[in-house]
């Protein structure tokens, strides 16, 4: 049975400010934004049954449909419970999931409820992105006496931003790389410039001084 729960909280993008007042005066008179993206994760679990072997034919079949029933896509995190023959139990997931270009986490979130003898639990989590209270005109009216920024100011630009990134996940730590160097894409730039033959070698052309 597939459920669903939601992690207290949010994570949000970064400290910034206070938020200026919900009424009155605005009060921000910096250049930073109080308006920035917060990133939520909701974690959904689907119970199968597994055996020695590891997971079933049937049960794969089931798992599948699941997939597809949450469009499962980039972003999106999977990871398996399993007390039981896990390292047979993740292989046939994680063969599942590469399908939708996804490769299963090695450690599972906590989730409520428990797994009965013979039972794995497969989770999908989720990340979304959003700016609270935005957006925020409620100082549209009031006197500016400080020169401050607007309770709306950031709403537009970081709005967008959490509506348009891939993976949500990348506002609150973005993607690590290996650390290598490729020699032959690295260089290719510095090559092209260095290969190329000077715009001169060729002689001025003849100039046609004549008027119309």
């Amino acid at each position: 049975m597939a459920r669903k729960s939601k992690l207290a909280g949010a994570l949000a993008l970064s400290i910034g400010l206070a938020a200026a007042g919900c009424a009155g005066m605005p009060t921000n008179t910096s250049l930073y934004s109080p308006n920035q993206p917060v990133v939520e994760r909701t974690n959904f679990t689907f119970d199968v049954q597994t055996d020695s072997s590891g997971l079933p034919i049937g049960e794969q079949s089931r798992l599948n449909g699941w997939f597809e029933a949450m469009d499962l896509r980039y972003g999106d995190r999977v990871s398996v419970e399993a007390p039981a023959n896990t390292t047979a139990v993740s292989e046939a997931v994680n063969e599942l999931a590469g399908r939708y270009g996804l490769i299963v986490s090695k450690v599972a979130p906590t989730t409520s409820g428990y797994l009965e003898p013979g039972q794995a639990r497969v989770v999908i989590t989720r990340s979304s992105a959003s700016v609270p209270n935005c957006p925020n005109w409620s100082a549209a009216s009031d006197s500016n006496y400080m020169n401050a920024g607007s309770p709306g100011f950031g709403c537009a630009t970081n709005g967008n931003l959490a509506a348009m990134v891939a993976n949500p996940e990348d506002l609150l730590e973005g993607q690590k790389g290996s650390g290598e160097t490729v020699i032959s894409t690295g260089t290719k730039a510095i090559d092209t410039y260095r290969e190329a033959e000077p715009s001169g070698a060729g002689g001025l052309g003849n100039a046609n001084s004549g008027g119309n």
